[in-house]
C-alpha cells in the first residue's frame, strides 16, 4: 500500500468511525422518498440545518407530493417558508415540481443533466439528490464538504479549487453507499466547524456574505412578511419597511416582475 493509498485509507476510517458515534438523526435522512429529499435539498441550500428542521415537517404535511406542491397558492406557499430566506426558492420548487410531473411523468430524474436543467438546481444540489435519493455515487462539493477535505489533505495551502478537492472526493468515495458516506463527511464537517478555524477561508472559491441588515434580501423578506399578513397600499407598507424610498420601490417592482406580488388599484397582495 502506497504512502497515498493508506492516507485515504486512515481518512474513510477516521470519518465512518466518527459518524458511528454521532451521526445526526434528521427527518429527511429518515425516507427514500425523492420527493421528500428533493425538498429537503433545496431547503438546505444556504440555510442552517436548525432553520429547516422547523419548517420541513409542516412543509411535507402541507405539500406531501410533487401534485400538491404544483398547485400551491404563492400566499400558502411563502407562509410555510417564512424563516428559510431566499424566497425564490420556494417559487423554484413550485415550478421544478410542475415541471417533474409535465416532463418526467412525475418522477424525480436519476440524470445530472436533467436535474441541473430544473429551476434553481446547481451541480452541488443535483449531485446530492442522487447520492440521497437514490444512493448513485454522484460526486459534489457542499460547505461542509469542503471544510472536511481542505482539514485534512490541504493543511498548508491556501487557494484550494473546488476541482482539486472533487479529485479527492472521487478518490475516497464509497460508490457502494454514497448516501451514507456524504452524511459522515457533512456531520463530520459539522464537528470540524465548531473545534477548528475554518478551513473554507483557504478555499479559492471562499466568500464572506454581504451584511443583512438594509440589504436588497431583507427589504425583499420584510415587504413579504408584511404582505402575507394583509393586503397594504404603498403608503402604509413603506411606512411599515422603513428603508430608503427609492430602493423599495425598485425591490417592490421587482416582486412583482418575478411573480411573488400583484397589484390591485393602490393595494399590493401576495399572487395567488
Amino acid at each position: 500500500m502506497t504512502a497515498a493509498s493508506k492516507q485515504i485509507a486512515q481518512f474513510q476510517k477516521t470519518i465512518l468511525d466518527f459518524y458511528k458515534k454521532n451521526k445526526r438523526e434528521l427527518p429527511w435522512r429518515k425516507t427514500k422518498d425523492p420527493y421528500r429529499i428533493f425538498v429537503s435539498e433545496v431547503m438546505l441550500q444556504q440555510t442552517q440545518v436548525q432553520s429547516v428542521l422547523k419548517k420541513y415537517g409542516p412543509f411535507i404535511k402541507a405539500f406531501p407530493n410533487f401534485s400538491s406542491l404544483s398547485k400551491a397558492h404563492t400566499k400558502k406557499l411563502l407562509k410555510l417558508w417564512q424563516g428559510l430566506g431566499y424566497n425564490r426558492r420556494a417559487l423554484y420548487l413550485r415550478k421544478s415540481a410542475q415541471i417533474i410531473l409535465d416532463k418526467f411523468k412525475g418522477k424525480v430524474p436519476q440524470d445530472l443533466e436533467q436535474l441541473k436543467s430544473l429551476p434553481g438546481i446547481g451541480e452541488s444540489t443535483a449531485g446530492s439528490i442522487l447520492a440521497f435519493a437514490f444512493n448513485i455515487p454522484a460526486l459534489f462539493i457542499e460547505t461542509n464538504i469542503r471544510r472536511v477535505y481542505i482539514h485534512f489533505f490541504f493543511r498548508r495551502k491556501t487557494g484550494i479549487s473546488d476541482k482539486e478537492i472533487l479529485t479527492l472526493v472521487e478518490k475516497t468515495l464509497d460508490k457502494s453507499n454514497p448516501r451514507d458516506w456524504y452524511y459522515a463527511l457533512m456531520d463530520y464537517g459539522t464537528q470540524l466547524k465548531k473545534t477548528v478555524e475554518n478551513p473554507n477561508k483557504r478555499s479559492k472559491h471562499y466568500t464572506i456574505q454581504s451584511a443583512f441588515g438594509g440589504s436588497d434580501r431583507q427589504i425583499r423578506g420584510m415587504i413579504l412578511k408584511r404582505l402575507l399578513i394583509k393586503p397594504l397600499n404603498k403608503k402604509s407598507l413603506f411606512s411599515l419597511i422603513s428603508f430608503p424610498k427609492e430602493k423599495t420601490e425598485r425591490i417592490l417592482t421587482d416582486l412583482i416582475r418575478e411573480g411573488f406580488i400583484i397589484k390591485k388599484g393602490k393595494t399590493y397582495e401576495i399572487t395567488g
